[in-house]
């Protein structure tokens, strides 16, 4: 199975950090040591790599990692790496280090700087899908959705407690960029009053008459959950709307805001993060390069980064459709 010309695998974390990264990278180096090759991070992601802050790593750089939040490799956002003057620095950073192929662990937009690099330098890459968003094709999960949305829920249920202890209308943001997979799930697991999510317009005058219909039939309390980016509006423009065609009501918003992105990672982006850690090394080593690895009806498969980050991931009709069937 082994690839002679792959000895050296740098790891590293872009973009946005997502509960899980650590057991992935845990997972990315553990794999590379029993297939018997030298592992090595890139700290702060594209920019460390220009930066040159690049160690080989050892059993005790990933000792006591797999439940915590957060990277310990760090992320960070690098202009410099959108131009070809910083890409060429990158390149020969991980030259002088001979790094053979690399992998990285974040969303799109770390995905399609892996995706350029190859197609200029030529480095060996693989993707894994850490994001809390859920919006890349060829995966059903990403790592870090699970955890986002229990700690999601989690905190709406405490919202709960105040909003039935008051008779209030709570408006609570969640995160998601535009998509909306964080939101449905949120808004089945709390049976929130609505969800307002990217893919869908709901008009304020739908989402008023449904707050009348609760009125009516005594419900004491209402969650409405606002993803972030929606066609609506954010959680504080909804709720001044909504203030002044029900001024009777006691209307709160809160944004959980990067609360959702920390924590400790779920068993399930846990087992996620080891098994897309395993097989991205794997799949290097089986010459499948600038695709991102990922798990459909629970069997790993490689996606090309293109598609990845071009193809339309949808959110669910049918969870759409439970959604608003729960909240009457």
């Amino acid at each position: 199975m082994e690839n002679k010309t792959i000895k050296r695998i740098a790891v590293f974390t872009s973009g946005g950090d997502a509960p899980g990264m650590n057991a992935a990278i845990r997972a990315v180096v553990r794999a590379g040591f029993y297939y018997n090759l030298e592992m090595f991070g890139i700290y702060r992601g594209y920019e460390g790599m220009i930066q040159n802050e690049i160690k080989k790593l050892d059993s005790k750089n990933i000792a006591h990692i797999l439940e915590r939040g957060g990277t310990f490799l760090k992320s960070a956002r690098s202009a410099e790496f959108r131009t070809e003057e910083g890409r060429k620095k990158a390149y020969e950073n991980l030259k002088k280090h001979g790094i053979d192929a690399m992998i990285v662990i974040g969303g799109d937009g770390s995905l399609t700087g892996a995706h350029l690099f190859y197609k200029e330098h030529g480095i060996p890459a693989i993707g894994i899908p850490g994001t809390i968003d859920n919006d890349l094709a060829g995966t059903d999960l990403t790592i870090g959705f699970d955890t986002a949305c229990n700690t999601a829920i989690q905190a709406i249920d405490k919202i709960r407690d105040t909003a039935t202890s008051h008779d209030r209308l709570f408006f609570v943001e969640v995160m998601g960029r535009d998509a909306g997979f964080i939101a449905i799930n949120a808004g089945i697991g709390s049976a929130a009053a609505a969800t307002l999510i990217p893919e869908k317009k709901m008009p304020i005058e739908r989402l008023i008459e449904r707050l009348k219909a609760r009125t009516k039939a005594m419900k004491t309390s209402n969650i409405v959950i606002v993803a972030e980016g929606g066609k609506s509006g954010g959680a504080a423009e909804i709720a001044d709307k909504i203030k002044k065609q029900l001024p009777y009501f006691d209307i709160k918003v809160t944004i959980l805001g990067h609360l959702q992105r920390g924590g400790a990672p779920s068993s399930s982006d846990r087992v996620l993060a080891s098994k897309l850690g395993v097989a991205a090394v794997e799949g290097l080593l089986h010459g499948k390069y600038d695709v991102m690895a990922g798990v459909i009806n629970n069997k790993v498969v490689y996606t090309p980064i293109s598609k990845a980050i071009l193809g339309d991931k949808e959110v669910d009709e049918d969870d759409f459709r439970i959604a608003k069937i729960l909240s009457t």
